[in-house]
């Protein structure tokens, strides 16, 4: 049976690599930092410069942070072999969720083994058939693996378009609950979720609100408490979520942070919560480090978005058609999705490891290198990445021109 199966399934990987959507992994031999040991999977590691992972504040090997999960291990041990209500809960889960509460500002918090398990148990443990979720068309997978979980009835409003909100909820409007749920920074673009306007929205028409702040806790915000904080509607969000695996130490683990009554649900029905093992002791404490080092950390803060202001400004100057925005995500667009592979490739080559993306990952003809900037990057990084993408945009069209002059078809290369 499967030799039928094998023969459609490498038909269907041949289309994707025809497609220039293939997308390979590269090996690092190093820990995550601004500078890595790189290369790719069929070659030798080199020193390149770090500008794609989501390290916002640098945090992932900080020494403090190591030495607190060393401690972990030895007084708490490797694992918790079990799910927490049978006998996986230990005392650094409970002060976590506590710190987490603390510093968001909510009644109470529940971790969960990541932030797509977090979103994976919300919709199906709070709302039914007569219930009603809206959501952003440009919500994380995870939000949207999780609505499908739910028998809730399901409405989608164009990106940050309130007007399409509010037609949304006055369908929604003879549900029993309605939750409007948003990313609060949509990772692929580094728009932010206009919050003070959806929480109006949501209070007119009796919803909930609902936003995952994967990609701002940490350090967005006057204390690093995220969107909310920072559009100043902290008090009026009912429910959070978000992840240990960004800014807050870069290792894994997601929590809902929320309404106390909204929690206690959680614990008696969320699936990925009451069927998961728990978090790793180690991560657990290394975590609780990490909310400490935040919660001291304006200057890092400061330092990420002077970086990502100094990194836009050059990347202009330089003739880069970027998105728009305020966030430490930088998209470079290139539009044509092989364009932006062979860019990302000749990229490495000096010394930047970054990475492109496109369809399904983004639309259609809307390919991009997303660059991330860190509060570790330096001026000097800064300005040896900008060079490296206007190094790799000659290189690429060198490879254009000489395959034109060689008579290849469909060889040309537009321009970044």
């Amino acid at each position: 049976m499967y030799s039928a199966v094998r023969d459609q399934l490498a038909g269907e990987l041949d289309d994707i690599r025809t497609a220039g959507l293939f997308k390979h992994e590269r090996r690092i031999s190093s820990p995550q930092s601004s500078h890595i040991m790189a290369g790719a999977l069929d070659a030798g590691d080199a020193d390149v410069l770090n500008f794609c992972a989501n390290n916002y504040l640098g945090l992932a090997d900080h020494p403090d942070i190591i030495a607190s999960a060393k401690n972990a291990l030895d007084e708490r041990g490797f694992g918790m072999a079990s799910v927490r209500f049978i006998c996986g809960t230990q005392d650094l889960h409970l002060e976590l969720e506590h710190r987490v509460s603390q510093f968001l500002g909510t009644e109470d918090t529940i971790l969960f083994s990541s932030c797509f398990d977090a979103n994976g148990g919300v919709f199906e443990s709070l709302l039914g058939a007569e219930d009603a979720v809206i959501s952003d068309s440009l919500n994380h997978a995870s939000i949207i693996d999780g609505i499908r979980l739910s028998k809730a009835q399901r409405f989608r409003y164009a990106n940050r378009d309130m007007a399409d909100l509010e037609a949304k909820l006055q369908e929604a409007a003879g549900a029993r609950r309605r939750l409007v749920v948003t990313d609060g920074v949509f990772s692929m673009d580094g728009y932010l979720a206009p919050l003070e306007a959806i929480c109006d929205l949501a209070e007119r028409y009796d919803a909930m609100v609902m936003v995952d702040d994967s990609h701002a806790v940490g350090f967005m915000g006057s204390t690093g408490a995220g969107t909310p904080e920072h559009a100043g509607v902290a008090s009026r969000v009912d429910i959070f979520t978000g992840t240990f695996g960004k800014a807050l130490g870069g290792a894994s683990g997601g929590y809902v942070a929320a309404r106390a009554e909204i929690v206690a649900l959680l614990r008696q029905r969320a699936r990925p919560y009451l069927f998961s093992n728990s978090l790793a002791p180690s991560i657990v404490a290394a975590t609780l480090t990490a909310l400490d080092l935040v919660q001291n950390s304006g200057e890092l803060r400061g330092t990420l978005t002077a970086n990502a202001a100094l990194f836009r400004r050059r990347m202009t100057e330089e003739g880069f058609d970027l998105l728009e925005g305020e966030h430490a995500i930088i998209p470079v667009m290139f539009g044509d999705a092989v364009l932006a592979a062979r860019t990302a490739d000749a990229m490495l080559a000096h010394g930047v490891f970054v990475t492109a993306f496109s369809y399904p990952v983004v639309p259609k003809g809307a390919a991009r290198i997303r660059v991330q900037l860190s509060a570790a990057h330096t001026d000097e990084d800064i300005e040896a990445c900008v060079q490296a993408f206007v190094a790799a945009r000659d290189d690429v069209a060198g490879e254009g021109a000489g395959a034109e002059a060689a008579g290849a078809p469909g060889a040309h290369v537009g321009g970044a």
